[in-house]
């Protein structure tokens, strides 16, 4: 039953105390208390449906309640009902014991009725209304993972005003704005230096996400130090490394942190999270490519460095553009084929992103004579062609 699309539409935005008193429901519960249905009243209501088998439930609960508590601080006039998925009344108590907010009465037939009214397809599925009847953004499960209690009151011009926003700091040309807030200007390094976000300006940048619990992260990182040793010993290159921990906690961020001698946005810092959602980040490793103007100038930095390593600096298309144009001329020049006095088999000109020749042991980008019966490549400036 779940899915990566948690959507519900609601047909009818009516107090959700006129709607759970027509359902039959004469109180609600509060831990192991009742409280009367009036305890929604004056507030944003949010109808939570969910189930403790539901694994996609587990994961979001938790940022749920993180909202929650953070908007109850605020003395934000909203409020949570469970409406429980599970299959008998053990489990519904094991689920909601976790949570701070109310919760209908376990019924299996009112659970139905209302996912019937609201359209729900799939767990988890959160549908807000306003005692005011205001138009509310249905699609809660994405708008509260994407912003958290930024985006409280859930309305869709919030969630405009919030996109607006991202978008200002994506194209602004503001470093600051994209990589600091108010509350921190600067950048920490692994040996615990500050550095100010305004010391990167008129430089190029690379906003590295990754963790230290994935493997294809641990083989990047060593190509992107590579590359990062070799531009920063260069009084000519201005480039910078940001890391984005992606991490599962603190020791993890710094785990990572200890083998990169880059920046870090720090682990506490919601920047972190707001910096994937700005990018769109699906998946790690991942690289986005920020010109000297603060503006993105490639959202597949990876790629490039994994291709064409510190050669491709600045990273721009025109840059990358000569590279393409200098490697075909290059191709061009190199026979199609050829028979090498130092292994048996005919050896084809190749294009490989990386690979070890096996003559003089050392690695090579692009331009190969590779062994289509064998695992055998050479430099083309290592081959001895037979007579």
């Amino acid at each position: 039953m779940a899915g990566p699309d948690y959507q519900a539409k609601s047909t009818d935005r009516s107090n959700i105390v006129t709607i759970l008193a027509a359902e039959g429901v004469q109180f609600l519960l509060s831990g192991e208390e009742k409280v009367p249905l009036s305890s929604c009243d004056g507030k944003t209501t949010c109808l939570l449906f969910s189930a403790n088998w539901c694994r996609t439930c587990k994961t979001f609960i938790p940022k749920l309640v993180q909202v929650y508590d953070m908007l109850s601080a605020r003395c934000e006039k909203m409020e949570i009902v469970l409406v429980s998925f599970d299959h008998n009344e053990n489990e519904f108590e094991e689920h909601f014991k976790c949570m701070p907010w109310l919760a209908a009465p376990f019924d299996v037939n009112l659970s139905r009725r209302l996912s019937k009214r609201y359209h729900v397809k799939h767990l988890p599925s959160l549908i807000a209304l306003n005692c005011d009847e205001t138009s509310i953004e249905e699609d809660l499960v994405g708008l509260i993972e994407d912003y958290g209690a930024e985006a409280f009151p859930f309305t869709r011009s919030r969630r405009e005003e919030l996109k607006a926003a991202d978008t200002a700091k994506l194209e602004g040309g503001k470093l600051e704005d994209l990589l600091a807030h108010k509350g921190r200007s600067h950048l920490i390094a692994m040996d615990g230096r500050k550095v100010a976000v305004s010391e990167l300006v008129g430089k190029t940048v690379g906003i590295y996400f990754g963790a230290h619990w994935c493997p294809p992260c641990h083989t990047f990182t060593a190509q992107l130090l590579e590359v990062y040793n070799e531009l920063t010993t260069s009084e000519e290159e201005r480039f910078e490394i940001i890391f984005v921990s992606t991490d599962r906690d603190l020791e993890e961020f710094d785990m990572s942190l200890k083998s990169m001698p880059w920046l870090a946005i720090p682990y506490s810092d919601k920047t972190r999270h707001d910096l994937c959602r700005i990018f769109d980040i699906k998946g790690i490793p991942s690289l986005v490519m920020i010109g000297p103007e603060g503006k993105p100038i490639s959202t597949n930095g990876k790629a490039i460095i994994s291709l064409y390593g510190a050669k491709a600096f600045p990273f721009t298309e025109s840059k990358l553009g000569d590279l393409e144009a200098a490697l075909r001329k290059e191709g061009d020049a190199l026979p199609r084929q050829l028979n090498d006095i130092k292994h048996e088999h005919l050896l084809k000109l190749d294009m490989a992103k990386a690979y070890l020749c096996d003559y003089c042991k050392k690695r090579g980008r692009f331009w190969a004579f590779s062994c289509d019966v064998c695992d055998y490549d050479l430099h083309p400036c290592c081959t001895e062609e037979t007579s």
